[in-house]
């Protein structure tokens, strides 16, 4: 078996497979890093985001890159050259395919995740057991499950773990939450998020051999993918449901954990979610929607309504934002208050809000300097109920049947408000979009009744609903259980 401390890994045969366990079941100190002491980070991930996270720690007083880590040879090879050209000769940056070989390694303090999303549980549950402080891109998790499990291994290990939704480190946008939260506007009714920005299709690209620079047994590592072709890798595997979310838990977690944040503190996860739209036009390889209604319920009443729209077209509605309705009939949208029936808003003017200052890079270096796992902008609790947000939308639309696209499509009972905000995107879709009436359809999920304190579903659907909470993984990199964390 194969031991893991709390600062390093033992090598052994069963390394190679992916096989971890823990030396023993105590609470592990993560270490302490002095405001004047070098910290030194592992950057797992080096195409796309990786780059940012390259340029966000570089800009870092006292901060070392000591590794980066890339299954791709030729990513790697000129990540590391962008790289020494920067450094100039002050320290020595190490080019490894596997965040094992970094973990391994008592002088790293932590680990930086821009792998695609199937891998950032498991990679940030890998860096808790070894003492390693963790920043991981949104969403910090691929399923309802192993967010969980994320939650845990930060409570057994006391690292830092900080998620890569830039919003949380924003002080305005915190004290509009207060405010929000402490009435100054009347009650929260819909907290509206809209992750809606044009793509293009992917195409369709033919199953065929990986390429000899990429390892392509550490780039799939849990996901469950029997064969490789070339819109997988490096950036449309967030459109397959085995490595990605779509846009709902791409782009959009950012504005669906602004949504989450808005309602009272004390709730968690909705009691019931449902989610409709499809993939328009396109005729390509991808899975996920690109066009999506999702609507979740909490157990005070308040929703969270979410948006996506991808298809780009003349005179396109661009809106990656969030917007605030209330019980009395006010409003805020791009910025304004507009109070109950007016048609002139103003602008909010709100004290700024309790964040760890510095931005999303500069509060986690503070953290870890502190060793204080409540500093961070976006801790791993909030990461997770931000992130189970979307996933419940995402499996309630995974579980829909397709019904002709017209307005009759959108089923909500009673509710007007998701009704109105429904016949928006619809109106979109066939008058700008061109979306014929008489021969185009919807994916419409069912309503999915969820327990908040279990994470678990009831009701109507729940056996399909609750075997989408857990994606198999693949033998080596399987996400542990809870109980085994």
């Amino acid at each position: 078996m194969n031991l893991l401390t709390r600062r390093s890994f033992i090598r052994n045969s069963t390394l190679a497979a992916g096989a971890f366990a823990l030396v023993s079941g105590t609470r592990s100190s993560a270490k302490v890093i002095g405001a004047n002491d070098r910290l030194r980070i592992a950057v797992a991930g080096c195409n796309g985001r990786g780059k940012s996270h390259i340029a966000g720690w570089l800009e870092q007083p006292n901060v070392e890159i000591a590794y980066l880590v890339d299954p791709d040879k030729k990513v790697l090879e000129r990540s590391l050259q962008a790289l020494a050209e920067k450094t100039k000769g002050k320290y020595t940056t190490k080019g490894v395919s596997d965040i094992r070989r970094a973990l391994e390694d008592p002088t790293v303090d932590a680990i930086s995740i821009a792998a695609p999303n199937h891998w950032h549980s498991l990679m940030t549950i890998w860096g808790a057991q070894a003492g390693k402080h963790v920043y991981v891109e949104k969403p910090m998790s691929h399923d309802v499950a192993e967010g969980r499990i994320v939650v845990e291994a930060q409570k057994k290990y006391g690292v830092v773990i900080q998620h890569g939704t830039q919003r949380r480190s924003d002080e305005k946008l915190a004290g509009l939450h207060e405010a929000i939260q402490a009435g100054k506007f009347g009650k929260l009714k819909i907290s509206y998020g809209y992750c809606c920005k044009p793509r293009a299709s992917i195409g369709m690209k033919a199953v065929s051999a990986p390429p000899s620079h990429l390892d392509w047994n550490l780039w799939r590592g849990p996901a469950k993918i029997s064969q490789y072709h070339e819109n997988l890798v490096h950036y449309n595997w967030h459109w397959f449901w085995a490595t990605g979310n779509g846009d709902m838990n791409n782009q959009g977690t950012h504005q669906l954990d602004v949504a989450r944040w808005a309602l009272e503190p004390q709730l968690t996860h909705p009691v019931r979610v449902m989610a409709m739209g499809g993939r328009f036009q396109w005729n390509d390889q991808g899975e996920t929607p690109n066009t999506m209604f999702g609507i979740g319920e909490y157990p005070n009443g308040q929703y969270a309504f979410f948006n996506v729209r991808n298809v780009n077209y003349k005179g396109y509605v661009h809106q990656v934002e969030n917007e605030y309705y209330f019980e009395d009939g006010g409003k805020i949208v791009k910025g304004l208050y507009y109070g109950k029936g007016k048609n002139t808003g103003e602008k909010v003017s709100v004290p700024p809000g309790k964040v760890t200052p510095g931005g999303n890079w500069a509060s986690f270096i503070a953290a870890c300097r502190a060793g204080k796992p409540e500093m961070a902008n976006g801790n791993a609790l909030e990461a997770h109920n931000g992130s189970v947000l979307g996933h419940l939308m995402n499996n309630s639309y995974r579980l829909g049947q397709k019904v002709p696209f017209n307005a009759k499509a959108g089923r909500f009972g009673d509710n007007k408000d998701a009704h109105d905000h429904f016949m928006k995107l619809h109106e979109m879709m066939r008058d700008g979009v061109g979306v014929p009436e008489n021969g185009a359809e919807y994916v419409v999920g069912p309503w999915l009744t969820f327990d908040p304190k279990t994470e678990t579903h009831t009701g109507a659907f729940a056996k399909e609903a609750n075997a989408l909470l857990k994606d198999p993984n693949s033998p080596g990199f399987e996400v542990p259980s809870v109980g085994k964390v």
